[in-house]
């Protein structure tokens, strides 16, 4: 059984919301999930981790939550790998449906893989994302250094202050850009880190934190 590498990190310097992103201070705080379903759709992609197809995205059955998974997303370095295999980015604009009366922001985001990675290697995992048409959040990064060889989590925590919530009553795409970075140190050795894990069970996991909009 793998033990996987599991660390934590709360947005730093986060953006303030401005008046226009900031939901109406008549809205309520931690609502619960909104009733009714919720639809997405992965709209476009762009870049070398994620070719066309190789990307999909799922809402949770109780609205908590949704899911990113990609099925050819791997850095590497060393060994016969290409110049350009030591970095892979991808960029995803997702539609979002959410039932009216609703808003939403990204409480947390879960990211896992699996890494191998020789000794003197090091294996980069960065991510942000936003809301069409407002500012991006701080991207935010994670480091493993060999020898290391399972999988690993990393979980990036927004404080409450700090959330940006979709303006009510506009549909904007959600945008996420994330990017994974292999540097072979001193090792010739192949090494690669991955969005993938050994059994293709892992998923990158966004969980919404909920807010009422005001009624007219």
């Amino acid at each position: 059984m793998r033990k996987g590498f599991i660390a934590s990190a709360a947005c730093l310097s986060a953006l303030a919301l401005t008046a226009a992103a900031a939901p109406s201070a008549s809205a309520t705080t931690d609502d619960p999930p909104p009733p009714g379903k919720i639809t997405m759709e992965v709209l476009t992609v762009n870049g070398s981790g994620c070719p066309a197809g190789t990307a999909a995205v799922a809402p949770s059955s109780d609205n908590t939550a949704f899911t990113v998974t990609y099925s050819d997303y791997t850095a590497q370095a060393g060994g016969d790998s290409k110049p350009t295999d030591f970095r892979k980015n991808c960029q995803l604009s997702l539609s979002v449906h959410i039932p009216q009366g609703f808003t939403y922001a990204i409480a947390s985001a879960d990211y896992r893989g699996f890494a191998h990675l020789a000794a003197g290697a090091t294996g980069t995992e960065r991510a942000n994302y936003y809301h069409q048409g407002m500012s991006q959040t701080t991207p935010i990064s994670h480091t493993i250094k060999g020898k290391y060889s399972s999988n690993w989590q990393f979980t990036d925590r927004t404080p409450v202050a700090e959330l940006v919530y979709k303006p009510c009553g506009e549909n904007r795409n959600f945008n996420i850009n994330t990017e994974l970075r292999v540097e072979k140190g001193s090792s010739n050795e192949t090494s690669f880190m991955s969005f993938d894990s050994a059994d293709g069970s892992v998923r990158t996991v966004y969980q919404f934190a909920w807010k009422k909009c005001p009624t007219s």
